[in-house]
């Protein structure tokens, strides 16, 4: 079986790093975080124009049509180059909790195409976050209420804000009155729409994860090359090679994880939920050692704001316990494990 990604995907993959890293760069974020808004209204127009708001939206609304693998490769080019998770939350999550709604929900097709063209920002009131990221910015809010799910409108919610150690975040938490005007699923319906809800938002964080870690292992490698001891590069040194060795061991044994999560939520697969579990926390684990080893390469100097560093480290210890935390979801990795009925071993990673 062949599971390389396919040409459109690598091709888009490429074209989108190459875009961010020009109007993405960590200057122009420093810029835009300490603004009072802390986002650029320019360069999301900007990424919508390049298609990754439209990535999965049906081609009958203007989107792509792609699947949730080729969002595992989008979501580390997010975290690469910090872009705030709140883009993913509206063009993945978002587009595909709004794209299961039934048909007959009067607004979705215009959801779904003001997503694809960037008009529209979505922020995710999902149960298992207590706070809500860019709840202040969006147009739309997705709430839930029980097994309910609720479409409401940024006039018809109270925004709380909520400081975060990351300075592209803004947290808030929101109150709010559910109505029928606002209902838009519920039952078991409702209840499938949240799984796969979290599922997808877990997948996401993992994503950005990998691609935090593998910017923030870049950064130590070009800062060890450079910096001086001795008389001779940090990077040298065999006890900075091992751990930076570690990090680059941590990344690739995480990537495969990530992409069998994403193949068994495109397909559907009845176990995917602990394929995600797995995935998110492998790609924690790489996170949080590239950032405990990158503020030992680079010194205590790697926590002020004047280096890039910090941007990402910050990041990834803001978005450890987003979409569930790890006891969440070693957890459902253990009672799936423990179950007695698992297929385990290598023989059974992919089924025929």
């Amino acid at each position: 079986m062949d599971f390389t990604f396919t040409e459109d995907q690598i091709t888009f993959r490429e074209a989108i790093s190459r875009f961010l890293m020009t109007e993405a760069a960590p200057e122009m974020l420093r810029e835009i975080w300490e603004t009072d808004v802390g986002r650029s209204p320019d360069l999301r127009n900007k990424i919508a124009e390049q298609g990754l708001t439209a990535l999965s939206i049906p081609e009958a609304f203007g989107g792509l049509g792609m699947d949730d693998v080729a969002w595992a490769l989008m979501t580390q080019e997010l975290g690469y180059y910090a872009i705030p998770d709140s883009l993913a939350d509206t063009a993945y999550v978002a587009s595909a909790l709004i794209a299961g709604l039934d048909e007959r929900v009067a607004r979705r097709g215009e959801w779904l195409e003001r997503i694809a063209d960037g008009s529209l920002r979505v922020a995710i009131g999902h149960p298992v976050n207590p706070l809500v990221a860019d709840a202040a910015h969006a147009d739309l809010l997705l709430l839930a209420h029980g097994d309910e799910v609720h479409a409401v409108p940024r006039s018809q919610v109270d925004v709380q804000n909520h400081a975060s150690i990351d300075a592209s975040r803004r947290l808030a938490q929101v109150s709010w009155q559910p109505a029928a005007a606002t209902l838009v699923a519920q039952g078991e319906h409702g209840r499938e729409l949240w799984s796969q809800a979290l599922n997808r938002g877990a997948l996401s964080v993992a994503g950005q994860l990998l691609g935090l870690a593998q910017r923030m292992l870049d950064l130590s490698v070009d800062y060890a090359a450079q910096r001086k001891q001795f008389g001779k590069p940090i990077g040298s040194f065999q006890a900075v090679k091992h751990h930076l060795a570690d990090v680059a061991t941590a990344l690739e044994f995480a990537k495969p994880v990530l992409y069998r999560a994403a193949y068994a939520l495109a397909n559907n697969e009845p176990n995917a939920a602990v394929w995600v579990s797995q995935a998110r926390l492998a790609s924690c684990e790489a996170s949080w050692l590239a950032a405990r080893h990158g503020i030992q390469v680079h010194g205590a100097m790697g926590y002020t704001w004047e280096v890039d560093l910090q941007m990402f480290m910050k990041r990834a210890w803001a978005l450890d316990n987003a979409w569930g935390d790890r006891a969440l979801h070693k957890t459902r990795v253990a009672e799936y494990v423990l179950s007695g009925a698992a297929p385990l071993g290598c023989g059974h990673t992919f089924e025929d």
